[in-house]
């Protein structure tokens, strides 16, 4: 059989290029995100090779279960992608919107921690299998507005490290993918619904493109086994690093 991915937010922007990807090089795919409409679009669309499976990374029990119970022929799991992961305003901190604050770390920190957690057992009861996780380059370079969403991708890209620690020598690699500027479906999240919004943060650009974060995703898990990528830190050629701010009086 074909081996099988899992990604996470499968339904949009980088997750749903991943799972094309994949399936384009024969994988198979657990397609996990909470839209039904589309993961049934991406099943027309790639035929069943995909597992479609409506599931909110929030939920804990939800995803244990699911990862418990994957068909035989998709199982098991040689490839996790955690993808799934928001951005709520860009206010500054102290006008910020707690709940927002609690739904990046519900999905950013938990949701990862959960999918990832449910679905190692079984790579490492299989001797081997990579987990990717889509951190950010926000999670090391701190910007106005950037408050908890950057901390929730720091906690990421540290959680990738640790893992590494944890699983050497069990045959599991980990990498954690931090894209810059890209234009998905993000700024729109970001800024609830507001599509005008959303635009302006292209304006003038040429940023990183769904079909970028899956080809270094598919790089990423196509090393030779005895290669580790730790990271990949992506940044669109129109971005760079910020000055430091400086209040004058």
């Amino acid at each position: 059989m074909p081996p099988t991915a899992f990604v996470t937010g499968a339904t949009s922007g980088f997750g749903e290029a991943i799972t094309r990807r994949f399936v384009t090089e024969g994988w198979n795919v657990v397609a996990a995100g909470r839209r039904r409409e589309r993961l049934d679009a991406l099943c027309i669309d790639l035929g069943r090779a995909v597992h479609p499976l409506v599931l909110d990374v929030r939920d804990r029990d939800a995803v244990l279960a699911a990862a418990a119970d994957l068909p035989p022929e998709f199982a098991p799991v040689k490839v996790l992608v955690a993808n799934a992961g928001l951005a709520l305003g860009l206010g500054p901190a102290d006008r910020a919107d707690l709940d927002d604050w609690e739904t990046m770390v519900d999905t950013n920190i938990k949701g990862v921690m959960y999918t990832v957690r449910a679905l190692l057992p079984q790579m490492v009861a299989a001797g081997g299998g990579h987990v990717v996780t889509i951190g950010s380059v926000a999670g090391s370079y701190p910007y106005p507005g950037g408050n908890v969403y950057g901390a929730t991708k720091a906690f990421v890209a540290q959680l990738a490290l640790n893992l590494r620690a944890d699983l050497v020598g069990k045959g599991i690699r980990v990498t954690d993918i931090e894209p810059g500027l890209a234009e998905t479906e993000f700024s729109v999240v970001r800024f609830k619904g507001d599509a005008a919004a959303a635009a302006r943060v292209y304006e003038g650009t040429q940023p990183i493109l769904p079909d970028d974060i899956a080809e270094s995703v598919w790089w990423a898990v196509t090393r030779p086994a005895h290669i580790n990528i730790n990271r990949i830190e992506i940044m669109a050629s129109c971005q760079a690093f910020g000055p430091f701010q400086v209040v004058r009086s």
